[in-house]
């Protein structure tokens, strides 16, 4: 017995619809992406980020991680927690609120339980951003306690 083998033909692909294709899956993925901050100057760990380091820039690469900077808003004054590069984009878990509150500052304290208030001075025992939780020396007792420090850069002392 013999057997033959049989190849099955496709039709002919005109190279108008191959180009129609290309322009649909292209133009498809650039409207997907969108806009990306990038700094224009390099920026070092620490520093705050000004506006006027940054542009908006159109998104080409359609391997380009999620997570990056879509508005100059969102980036600036922020802190950066490593070098930025000029041209690349700000990922924002790289970026952090600038500190209310400095190590060794003098800041106000208060304590509030119903209509008492209590007030004194203290001093920060490490830098912290609004809403965190640090320790704090009371200048007057020397008693060190927690507290969280509030949007005016007081600090709310936690009762025990």
């Amino acid at each position: 017995m013999m057997f033959r083998r049989t190849c099955r033909r496709m039709p002919p692909i005109s190279a108008a619809s191959v180009l129609l294709a290309a322009l649909l899956v292209a133009g498809g993925a650039a409207a997907d992406k969108g806009v990306a901050v990038v700094p224009t100057q390099i920026i070092y760990p620490g520093q705050e980020i000004p506006a006027s380091a940054l542009k908006e820039v159109e998104v080409t690469n359609p391997n380009l991680a999620e997570g990056y900077a879509t508005r100059i808003d969102e980036v600036a004054g922020m802190i950066s927690q490593r070098t930025l590069l000029p041209g690349r984009t700000i990922q924002v878990g790289t970026l952090r609120a600038p500190f209310a509150v400095k190590r060794g500052a003098t800041v106000r304290l208060t304590f509030a339980v119903g209509n008492l208030t209590i007030s004194a001075s203290g001093t920060p025992l490490e830098n912290a951003a609004v809403g965190d939780v640090i320790r704090v020396r009371n200048l007057d007792s020397g008693v060190t306690v927690s507290g969280t420090v509030m949007g005016d850069g007081s600090v709310q002392v936690m009762a025990k």
